[in-house]
């Protein structure tokens, strides 16, 4: 009997390294993931504090051990937001890599052009830095997303301002993209539920720097309210245009918008700026006893202060490994999709919203928060708004 029982174990143990084997990315003693980032592009200052987030949660996992046994390791791929590069280092990932899954990539134009690749290689897409409708919508097993979609918050917050503040003549200024069509869907949604419409809106390409020519034209509307479908170097762009000409409209960005480097690098010009916010700015200035640890880790480790995009690479990172610990040591793609399946979170230090999935639902979350930037630093003004 011990010796079939040796046996018995020896079959178990070697199906299990068999299944791992055949799981692109999984070894016996690794799990290889793959991040495609803006890290030289328009929106490399988002892209670059989301990476660390994500890379400081991986080292932390793997120092305590890693997950069941295995050692986190993330290869980036740096997109410059542009569409075609995206997809070019979407097929590295795959082919070269043979990464397990894919974790925040960033920009929606760029995730628009890489989801579908990456799904039909049978590879779990997750949490994106595009809360577009078809990062999880319609239900698709390898889709996951935290991220509330443009159109259900930006419908809530189009709707908040207006009602609290008495806006008449809402105004719209967007990125000619996926990105900015599903934020006019947004406003539209929410101006329609209040009995109003737009009255303005105009656009720009990618990476643009000059918006006097946008400005005017919202001005030359009599807009009492602006909308910026824009990201940071772009939002500091359009207002410091609008002030320059002494236009002193109020302006509401989305969460694209929404980052420590906005009031750092806009100065007096961006202030007054609201915004969505998913997270709260992770301030050192009153920051609870862990998120006051969790900044003196990050300083430590890559020399800069964290940002609100810092905090949201580490918490995806942080329920990839509560996904893959959940999923068992024999870890594989259905295995991992069912882990988080079930998986719910509460609010922790940073602030964030709770997190929950199931097997009909793949969003987690479907709300923003409003915050202003006051005195040169963001302020939260709101719960959720629903």
């Amino acid at each position: 009997m011990p010796v079939f029982r040796a046996f018995v174990a020896l079959v178990i143990a070697l199906s299990a390294l068999v299944a791992a084997a055949a799981t692109p990315g999984v070894s016996d003693r690794e799990i290889v993931l793959g991040s495609i980032q803006d890290l030289s592009g328009p929106a490399a200052m988002l892209g670059s504090p989301v990476r660390d987030g994500m890379l400081l949660r991986l080292e932390e996992a793997n120092e305590a051990g890693g997950v069941h046994g295995r050692k986190l390791r993330m290869v980036l791929e740096d997109s410059g937001y542009d569409p075609k590069r995206g997809v070019l280092a979407a097929r590295k990932l795959l082919d070269h890599d043979q990464v397990f899954a894919f974790l925040a990539n960033f920009g929606t134009p760029v995730v628009m052009a890489t989801m579908p690749l990456i799904v039909e290689a049978g590879r779990p897409h997750l949490f994106p830095f595009s809360p577009h409708e078809s990062t999880y919508s319609p239900l698709h097993p390898l889709k996951f997303q935290i991220f509330a979609p443009y159109q259900r918050y930006m419908d809530a917050a189009t709707r908040y301002m207006v009602q609290s503040r008495g806006y008449r003549r809402t105004c719209l200024l967007y990125q000619d993209d996926d990105y900015g069509l599903e934020v006019l869907k947004g406003v539209e949604a929410g101006l329609a539920r209040v009995g109003q419409a737009l009255v303005e809106k105009t656009s720009y390409k990618r990476g643009a720097t000059d918006f006097s020519s946008q400005i005017a034209r919202l001005r030359a509307a009599d807009c009492d309210f602006v909308v910026l479908a824009t990201v940071v170097r772009e939002t500091i762009a359009a207002m410091s245009e609008a002030r320059k000409t002494g236009w002193m409209v109020d302006m509401l960005v989305t969460a694209s918008g929404y980052s420590a480097q906005t009031h750092e690098l806009g100065g007096m010009a961006v202030d007054g700026l609201y915004a969505v916010s998913v997270l709260p700015h992770p301030y050192a200035a009153g920051a609870n006893r862990a998120l006051a640890d969790w900044i003196k880790r990050y300083r430590a480790r890559f020399g800069v202060d964290p940002n609100v995009w810092s905090a949201m690479g580490y918490s995806i990172a942080d329920l990839f490994v509560r996904g893959a610990r959940a999923a068992g040591r024999e870890l594989t793609v259905a295995r991992f999709v069912s882990a988080l399946e079930h998986l719910e979170t509460t609010r922790d230090f940073f602030g964030s919203p709770e997190y929950h999935f199931s097997g009909e639902d793949h969003l987690g979350n479907r709300y923003g928060r409003l915050a202003q930037i006051r005195d040169g630093r963001w302020v939260i003004l709101t719960d959720y708004l629903k």
